[in-house]
Parts: C-alpha cells; structure tokens; sequence
C-alpha cells in the first residue's frame, strides 16, 4: 500500500516558536519527525510552509528515513512555499520545483511541460517565483506486478482577495498553468495526482455558507474545477474532466467534511469551514488502485487539516535521491555522514607518514613556544619573593594593617546603658500621636488614589452582546481602508450557523476612540 498525505500548515516552523533555543539543537528534527510519525505515510506534502532557503535549517531540512525536497517564495520573504517529504522506501527518481520548467536543472528534472505558448516568459517567471508547486515522479508497482510511473504535483493555490482583483486573474492563470502541466503528463504515460491546498470549495456541500454567497456556481475558479473533474466519481460512462476528486468519490455526500476554519473566529469548534484541500488522481488510477481518502480533522496545528488517500500499489525507491534533494543543498553537503566515518583508521602509509610527520612537526613548536614563554617571563625579585606566605603558621600571626585595641580604652559603665523609665502618660501620647499620623497619611493616600483615577480612567469594561449578555472581545480592523486600525467589539462566541443558538450572534459595536 502507498499511503499518501496533504496537509497546509501555515508555517512549518510554527511548533518550534519559543522551544528552538531552549531544547537541545536537534528538537526541531524531532519535532519535524514526530509530524511525519503521526501522519504515518509514505509521501507527506507540505503547503504554505513560509520558510525561504536563507532561513531554513538543517533540523528542518534533513530528517532520518525521509528524503526532503522544497521550493522556496523568491518574491517575499516568510510568504507562501512547498514541500514534499518521502520515505527512503518511496524516493523519487526525478523532481523538479515549478510548473513551468524555467527553475528545472535539466537533471532529474521531470519534464513534460505542453504548449505554454499562451504564457510570456515573464508570467511563467512570476507564476513560479512563490513557491507553489512542486514535482517528485516515482516509481509503483502494481499488485499484478507491473511497473508504472506516477508523479505527484504538490501545490498551493493562489488566495482571491476580493480587495485585489489582479489576484484573482493570477490565481486563474496559476490554474491554467497547472492543468496544461498535468494533462501534459498524462499524455506522457505517467499517472498524475494533484495534491495541496486549491483555495477552492468545489460544490455547494464543500462549503458552510454556500447557500448565502451570491453566484456561487458562477466563480471562476469553481468552474475551472468542472473542467478539471469528472462530474461523475468514480462511477462509468461519460465525464468532463480527466481528474477525479478522490474524497467524494468515497464519500460523495458526506456533509460537513472541511478542511479549513478561520482561526480569528474559533470557527472549529463548531465546524463552521470549508473544504479546500483536495487528493485528485487521474481517472484510471483511482478507479484501479484508490483504496481509501479521508481527511484528519482531529490533527490540531493549523488552519487546515491533512487530507490523504491509500493506493493499493508499492512504491518502486530509485537508488539515489534527485539532485532537488535537500540534502544535496551546499550549506548542508556532507551532513548525513555516518560517526564511524570519522573513525576509520589510517592504512594508507603516505597518510600515515605524513601524519607522523605532522606530529612531530607540532611537538617541535609547541617545545619552542614554551621556552619562548619562559624566556620572555619575568623572573621575581629576591625582596618580592620574601614577601608571600611561607607557611602555615603565617596565618596565624596577628596582622600589622589592624590596629589592636589599646588597653587604656574606657568603656561606658552599665548605667549608661540602660534606658531611663518612661511615664505612663507620656508613652500613651506617643501612641495617640503615632496613631494620628498615620490617619492624616491615609487619608491623603486616599484623596491621591482618587485623583489618579478621576485622571487616568483605566480601562472601559466590556460591553454584553444583544444575542447571549455575555462580555464580547475586542477586536482590531487590519484590512487596508478608512477603518484601518480602529477597534471594535463582537460577540466572543465562536462563529456558527446562524440556526445555532451556541454560535456567534451578529452583535457589533465600534470602540469608542481614547
């Protein structure tokens, strides 16, 4: 069995903040391989890790029976980024890292790119310059024994900010670009899955609100998925696309089955999501060898969950990992030696010799060095090597720099040393006087404390939503416009079907400015 996983993590390295630099050196390699534990599969494929190769470390890189392959946003920093994690068992024997062949080294690159005519080297450039998509062609065998080629595309689609239309028409060109490269594979011979986060919710049921969103149907990324996908699952006869979507052909009316929630709104917990990371695979290969797609809601760490699928085929590991592997990467070469290869022995008598030689050569210095030193050091003088401590007994000597007490000193008779009798009368007026100080300090600390807070109001209490009376949270604008900035109040409930009496009511309130 090949098992085979998806998972948007919204920044790989968001476990490790704040443990890094108080775990030993290699907590992040073990925080990395417990992941990949729990996810227990043969491929693991990452989307939006926002790591760029300057920040990347070996720990995160590099990780004992996986072989690692990344590609990195080259237009921003911290922003977007892909990869793909493969057991030793599965290691592919090409990858390449883009869609449109213009990052490929043409050695163990995959290959099969169609007619890009429609595209200019400049768009191909900039469709490949985030980091969204990325290639590992491996090797399977069948359960009757043949051998076949599949390549996996890991990808993460472009997001449509509804405030920035040329965003969307680079997302539909990142789309176009996707299906030319994977039809093109498959017209190769090679069996083709599409993994990753699209940024799409297909169908009505893959979405919580669909219902309320105006021309649903009509988005154009929905309707680039009809023509991807066959409309019919898994089911014969006709179909549209070449792909099918693999968790509604097993479950193809499964309501409430998200991947993504919005973090800000705690809209988990209530299930209140979307669906929009996706396992597709070619017609003939999920027909002929899926066995199963799911999705992992109960893996916390994220936005999304992990989506994945088992292919009843094996995977066939090439020999030796791509020249993409990051192992290979300069600033990690030579990491993956073994300790015994530190300690072989030297038969070589040329080695040998010139290590002997070597040796001698040190010692000869380093005799050099020290009657340099001792040479140069200053010798103490006879007077100041009489001036230290000799022997024990010197300690017990008394010492010249104290002044010893002198015998003729007068000390106070006990007398004087004892206090007279206080009255009464007097030690009562002490009282009462000590007593009426400390009522004038209190009384002023008081009138003070009331000042200050007449002054400096504090902070305003939160106000009660309409819908529950219970207190509601603050709240920040960030999106760019004329509220930028300003705060506001809404219900601290997390967000729901409106039909859910337990979900977020509508309530909203501006702060009122300080």
């Amino acid at each position: 069995m090949l098992r085979v996983v998806s998972w948007n993590v919204n920044g790989i390295r968001s476990p490790l903040q704040g443990m890094i630099y108080e775990e030993p050196s290699n907590y992040a390699a073990m925080v990395v391989g417990r992941i990949l534990d729990k996810l227990d599969a043969d491929i693991v494929c990452f989307q939006e890790t926002k790591v760029t190769r300057d920040v990347l470390t070996e720990p995160l890189a590099i990780t004992e029976g996986y072989n690692s392959y990344f590609s990195f946003s080259r237009s921003r920093s911290g922003y977007s980024g892909v990869a793909t994690f493969c057991k030793d068992s599965a290691t592919p024997v090409a990858a390449e890292e883009g869609l449109s062949g213009l990052l490929a080294t043409q050695k163990g690159d995959v290959g099969c790119y169609g007619n890009m005519d429609e595209f200019t080297q400049e768009e191909l450039r900039a469709l490949d310059s985030e980091g969204r998509a990325l290639l590992t062609q491996h090797k399977i065998r069948t359960w009757e024994g043949k051998e076949k080629i599949l390549t996996l595309i890991n990808v993460y689609c472009p997001h449509a900010d509804p405030g920035k239309p040329e965003r969307l028409a680079f997302k539909m060109r990142f789309y176009s670009l996707l299906k030319i490269r994977a039809e093109a594979l498959l017209a190769a011979g090679s069996h083709v899955i599409i993994l990753g986060d699209l940024n799409t919710a297909h169908r009505p049921i893959d979405h919580w609100d669909a219902v309320n969103l105006e021309c649903f149907e009509e988005d154009p990324g929905r309707k680039w998925m009809d023509g991807l996908l066959s409309s019919l699952g898994c089911q014969t006869g006709s179909h549209v696309g070449p792909f099918i979507d693999s968790y509604r052909c097993f479950q193809p009316k499964q309501e409430g089955a998200f991947t993504c929630w919005s973090a800000v709104s705690g809209a988990r917990h209530l299930n209140y999501g979307s669906r929009l990371d996706y396992v597709l695979g070619d017609r003939t290969l999920v027909i002929d060898t899926f066995q199963d797609s799911f999705l992992l809601p109960e893996v916390m760490g994220s936005d999304h969950c992990p989506v994945g699928a088992v292919l009843s085929v094996s995977s066939v590991p090439a020999k030796e990992c791509p020249p993409l592997c990051t192992r290979f990467l300069p600033e990690f070469a030579g990491t993956q030696l073994k300790i015994r290869r530190f300690l072989v022995r030297l038969k070589d008598p040329v080695f040998r010799h010139s290590a002997l030689k070597l040796n001698n050569k040190t010692q000869v210095q380093m005799h050099q060095n020290k009657a340099r030193v001792r040479s140069t050091r200053p010798r103490p003088s006879q007077a100041g090597s009489r001036r230290g401590q000799k022997n024990l007994t010197s300690y017990f000597q008394p010492s010249s720099s104290h002044p010893q007490a002198s015998p003729n000193l007068e000390l106070p008779s006990v007398g004087a040393l004892v206090t007279p009798k206080t009255s009464e009368k007097e030690v009562m007026a002490k009282v009462v006087e000590g007593q009426a100080s400390a009522s004038e300090a209190k009384d002023e600390k008081e009138i003070q404390t009331s000042f200050w807070k007449s002054v400096l109001g504090g902070p305003l209490s939160m106000p009660l939503c309409r819908g529950h009376r219970e207190p509601c949270v603050r709240r920040t604008v960030k999106k760019p416009g004329p509220n930028l900035g300003r705060h506001f109040y809404v219900c601290a409930r997390p967000q729901g079907p409106p039909t859910d009496p337990s979900s977020r009511c509508n309530f909203f309130l501006w702060s009122r400015p300080s």
